[in-house]
């Protein structure tokens, strides 16, 4: 992995906080943290949701504005964080992901509602924590 882990964990970050802002947890009676799903985001379009967010545009130039490789190894970080390879199969992950969202890596990220955990596993498969960030 050539990526800076803590390129890694400021993505972590900023979609830890840009989830927990645009989708509060519903504190209704009776209602169980279980009860939230992803169904329950709101929806990566030009309509609204996400995108209309000022928060989702920087998260979105942030990662716009890593160089291609970066990019493309956050793709797939995220896909070992989901169980869809390995940290064995980095390699093949990572053309995998030039191939297919090289040029539409941010909005790719971005339309995973799990992504943050996501990245946080694939970092603990290659034993890496952002824990060993300097904050």
């Amino acid at each position: 992995m050539n990526i800076a882990l803590e390129v890694v964990c400021y993505v972590i970050h900023r979609a830890r906080e840009l989830v927990a802002d645009l989708n509060p947890l519903d504190d209704e009676p009776g209602k169980h943290a279980l009860d939230d799903t992803a169904d329950d985001l709101p929806e990566d379009d030009d309509a609204g949701g996400l995108s209309d967010s000022p928060e989702y545009e920087e998260l979105k130039e942030y990662i716009q504005n890593l160089n291609e490789d970066e990019r493309v190894e956050l793709v797939a970080l995220a896909w070992i964080g989901r169980g869809t390879y390995t940290a064995d199969d980095w390699d093949e992950a990572v053309d995998v992901a030039r191939d297919e969202h090289a040029k539409n890596a941010a909005r790719y990220l971005l339309g995973q509602p799990l992504l943050a955990d996501e990245l946080e596993q694939g970092l603990d498969e290659f034993g890496l924590s952002c824990e060993d960030v300097d904050t």
